[in-house]
């Protein structure tokens, strides 16, 4: 069963490039409401953590020091079956494959720095908001 929430970051990419509003109303305007939100920077520790998944996997190293390198914007997000939702929006992996309209391929420049993450499951999304997010801090 579909759940109603997701998670999301914003990656340092797209902070950099000033790109948290155009991101964030593009969220908005796809009927999604934003129920947590905040601007912090992950420790490398905390970036281990969250892609411990893919800990064996020779691009690991770069990931952890690409999501280290500056603040991202982490985010809960509520709609209607919002995972599926959500993925449809921010586009494939790879900005080049990505549709027209979606984040992605608007704001992402390589596979690499895609600007933003979006949970695969309602699962990984309880997961990911509970890592980001205390329960006082999810509304």
């Amino acid at each position: 069963m579909a759940t109603n929430r997701t998670f999301t970051m914003i990656k340092p990419d797209a902070v950099e490039n000033g790109h948290i509003g155009g991101i964030l109303n593009m969220i908005t305007e796809g009927g999604f409401k934003i129920v947590s939100l905040k601007l912090t920077q992950l420790t490398i520790a905390d970036a281990q953590a969250f892609y411990a998944v893919h800990a064996a996997r020779p691009f690991f190293g770069e990931l952890v020091e690409f999501m280290t390198r500056g603040p991202i914007v982490a985010a809960i997000l509520e709609k209607e079956n919002a995972v599926e939702e959500f993925r449809t929006l921010i586009g494939a992996t790879n900005p080049a494959d990505a549709a027209d309209g979606t984040i992605r391929k608007k704001y992402a420049t390589s596979i690499g720095e895609n600007a933003v993450h979006g949970s695969d499951s309602d699962e990984n999304a309880a997961v990911e908001s509970a890592f980001h997010f205390a329960g006082r801090e999810q509304f």
